[in-house]
């Protein structure tokens, strides 16, 4: 085998409109690709920094450069899981060398982890907006078989909800408050949840106050997000939740994913796959995972105003396996 170089680039997707979660507003995906290639053979992979986690642009950028300098340190899957931590990173670079090694194999990705390729129906996520907003989203996307609502910006979150089971009668709904609920207003949100008929409710609380679970009886399973990382976390998040979320942005790539996944199962907690707002080059990955898992929400293309030519293909909600040229 050639050597091995490593490029990484910062790449901006503008979103179809601006989408608001309980931190913020985005109006566009900042990602990086990081591509690998010996002369003949390339893989692509592609990462999304989240300050929520610590990461910039920048700082990405910094590891990628830095790991770049020795390729030895990322010629296999194994040695990179030791030579980088966790985190957007260590992504963007695992995936890129799956598919370069699926290039240079000419062995798609899917066989090599011995999964067979089904479309799956994707969560479609609404941003927070005003109660009337929700409604008319809601309705616009009632032909969606799920549908995620982000809450937790305030007290109008009982009529948002309710604005979005009355405009999506028939959708299953998870609702994800990335962390913005508390203690104090938690049995309202579950009262509300409840009469909505929420199937699943998303890091309620902040991750730092996880033990608080241990004392909340919910009738909608609970599924861990922010506090779900890698496979260290799963016997803490056991006693606490019913489901993880897992991203290939947290776990640090494929390779740590399916490894979470597999101890996840061992523990019988419900999976989700789910991700960051990305191009289809971030999802294409994950929907290997998507194959296992009860739980999909894989629609960041779908916001997006723009992306990659031979992008990811839905059907409204239904997600398609990604083709050879895009990743795999």
């Amino acid at each position: 085998m050639s050597q091995l170089t490593l490029t990484a680039r910062q790449q901006s997707w503008p979103l179809a409109k601006p989408f608001m979660i309980s931190r913020g507003v985005k109006t566009s995906a900042e990602t990086i690709i990081v591509e690998i290639n010996d002369g003949q053979h390339k893989g692509q992979g592609e990462c999304t920094p989240y300050a929520r986690y610590g990461e910039s642009v920048e700082s990405v950028l910094e590891q990628l450069n830095e790991i770049s300098q020795d390729p030895t340190l990322f010629e296999h899957n194994e040695s990179l899981q030791e030579a980088m931590p966790a985190g957007a990173a260590r992504n963007a670079l695992d995936c890129a060398l799956i598919d370069y090694q699926a290039k240079r194999s000419q062995i798609a990705a899917h066989k090599r982890f011995n999964i067979t390729l089904t479309p799956r129906n994707t969560a479609f996520s609404l941003g927070i907006e005003t109660p009337t907003k929700m409604y008319e989203a809601a309705k616009a996307a009632s032909n969606r078989p799920i549908l995620k609502i982000k809450l937790g910006d305030g007290d109008e979150d009982h009529e948002r909800l309710c604005a979005v089971r009355k405009g999506a009668p028939d959708a299953k709904l998870i609702v994800d408050a990335n962390e913005g609920w508390s203690t104090d207003n938690w049995d309202n949100h579950l009262r509300s949840c409840i009469e909505n008929n929420v199937q699943l409710i998303e890091q309620p609380l902040p991750a730092s106050q996880d033990d608080d679970l241990k004392d909340i009886k919910s009738p909608i399973p609970l599924c861990a997000d922010e506090s779900l990382h890698t496979r260290k976390e799963l016997g803490h998040i056991a006693e606490r939740y019913d489901a993880v979320n897992i991203k290939l942005d947290k776990t640090g790539g494929l390779t740590e994913a399916f490894a979470v996944l597999d101890e996840a199962e061992k523990h019988g907690l419900t999976i989700m796959v789910g991700c960051m707002v990305a191009s289809s080059l971030a999802m294409a990955p994950a929907v290997l995972l998507a194959q296992r898992a009860t739980w999909v929400d894989l629609d960041g293309p779908l916001l997006l105003a723009k992306d990659h030519p031979n992008g990811l293909h839905y059907e409204e909600s239904l997600l398609h396996p990604p083709t050879a040229e895009l990743w795999g």
